[in-house]
C-alpha cells in the first residue's frame, strides 16, 4: 500500500480544553497559528505533566521574545525565561489550559527586521520507548528525517505542515523544566491522513479535516 506524503501530513493539533472560548481568545492573542491549531471542549481529567510539548521554530531572538510576550501578556505563565544557550535562544510557557509551548530559534543574534513568523510548528511526544514509538509510526507512512539512537526522532513533513518529533518522556519534561510525573488524558489530538488511531503511548489521532 503506498501512502502519500499528504496523507502522512500533520494537518492540524487540536487541544481539548475545559474553557474552548478563553483558550481561541489566548491563542488568537499569543501566536495565531490559524487552521493548524484547533480547539475542543472536553471534561476528562488530566493531571501534571501531559507528556508532549509544543515547540514553535522561528529565525531569530526578537521572534522568540514577540511570540513569548504576547503569550504572557494573554495570561501565559513562565517556565524557563527566553535566554541564549548553547544551541541558540528560546523560552519555554505554559498556557492558561495547561499546554506546554517552546518557541526557540538557533541564531544567536537578529539578522534583520522583527517579525511574528513562524518557520516550523512541532508536536513532541514524550513517549516511553523511542525505538518502538518510531516503529509504530514508520509502520504507518511516516519517513524518519533525524534519529538519534534511543533518544530522539524526527520525522520529515512538508514546510507548510506540523512536524512530529519523539523524545523519552522524562528528557522531554527535562528540557520543557516541568516533572515528568502525569496522569489522565493528553488532552491533544493530531488530525492526519493516516488517523484514526491511538499510539502505543495513548495519543490520539483523527482522520483529517
Amino acid at each position: 500500500m503506498n501512502i502519500s506524503t499528504d496523507q502522512t501530513t500533520i494537518e492540524s493539533v487540536t487541544l481539548e480544553v475545559s474553557d474552548p472560548g478563553a483558550a481561541t481568545a489566548f491563542y488568537d492573542a499569543a501566536f495565531g497559528l490559524g487552521d493548524k491549531l484547533h480547539i475542543r471542549a472536553t471534561d476528562t481529567p488530566t493531571n501534571g505533566f501531559r507528556g508532549y510539548i509544543l515547540s514553535l521554530v522561528v529565525s531569530q531572538p526578537s521572534t522568540v521574545d514577540s511570540l513569548i510576550g504576547t503569550a504572557l501578556d494573554a495570561g501565559a505563565a513562565t517556565i524557563k525565561p527566553a535566554k541564549k544557550s548553547f544551541w541558540g535562544y528560546g523560552g519555554v510557557i505554559q498556557a492558561p489550559d495547561g499546554a506546554i509551548w517552546k518557541v526557540a530559534t538557533s541564531a544567536k543574534k537578529d539578522t534583520g527586521p522583527a517579525t511574528r513568523a513562524v518557520d516550523d510548528f512541532v508536536v513532541l511526544l514524550g513517549v516511553d520507548n523511542v525505538k518502538a514509538t518510531k516503529q509504530f509510526y514508520v509502520d504507518r507512512g511516516l519517513t524518519v528525517g533525524k534519529s538519534f539512537g534511543s533518544k530522539y526522532v524526527e520525522f520529515e513533513a512538508p514546510a507548510s505542515s506540523v512536524k512530529l518529533a519523539l523524545y523519552g518522556r522524562k528528557a522531554a519534561a527535562k528540557d520543557a523544566g516541568v516533572d515528568p510525573e502525569g496522569t489522565g488524558s493528553h488532552r491533544i489530538v493530531l488530525g492526519s491522513g493516516i488517523g484514526p488511531f491511538v499510539d502505543p503511548d495513548g495519543f490520539v489521532w483523527e482522520a483529517g479535516h
